[in-house]
């Protein structure tokens, strides 16, 4: 466990430069900053999270998740939102609830993923995992190229989260049915 307050953590406030690769092609990269949400930040994250996911609520493993309220990241350009995540923490385990950017191949997902990282390691946790579904092709790949493992797959778990969350499609944008839950987790090291 850290010897940190158990309140200092909030404090932190994480500048992500870019990847020298990304500098090359995306020169507004570089102003991207990445902190922790505040609480004047709460209505603006309801917003982007009806914005990405059709509602303020969220459903994995059959639980009901309100994004605004947890805990999470928000990536900036310009003082622009850009990106966000959201996080809780269980014990040795933090879980990924929601990743979104408004740009892919920018680094706004990887620098919220550094950020939750470093953020699970200073709270003393060996594990960061999150679910996406099986439709998600993109995701599987962005979370497998950042050191990710596929653990879990839950055959038909959508069917249980339609009753808790209507909204959710029959199909995605990509014509793959929204069917499984997949799970993913990356071992946490010291």
């Amino acid at each position: 466990m850290s010897k940190v307050p158990s309140r200092a953590w909030q404090k932190i406030e994480i500048i992500q430069p870019a990847p020298p690769s990304l500098v090359k092609r995306e020169r507004s990269v570089n102003d991207l900053l990445v902190r922790s949400i505040q609480a004047s930040d709460r209505n603006w994250v309801e917003s982007f999270v009806k914005s990405h996911w059709g509602s303020e609520i969220v459903v994995a493993k059959g639980r009901v998740l309100r994004p605004a309220e947890l805990d999470g990241f928000a990536g900036f350009k310009r003082k622009n939102p850009v990106g966000l995540l959201t996080y809780r923490i269980e014990g040795p385990d933090c879980e990924i609830v929601t990743i979104d950017s408004n740009a892919q191949g920018e680094g706004i997902g990887t620098a919220l993923i550094d950020a939750v990282r470093e953020r699970a390691k200073l709270k003393g946790c060996t594990r960061l995992w999150l679910i996406t579904t099986n439709d998600n092709l993109n995701a599987l790949g962005f979370y497998q190229k950042r050191g990710f493992r596929l653990i879990a797959l839950y055959p038909n778990a959508i069917e249980a989260s339609r009753k808790l969350k209507p909204q959710i499609s029959m199909k995605a944008a990509n014509g793959i049915p929204i069917r499984d839950e997949l799970e993913l987790e990356l071992e946490l090291t010291k």
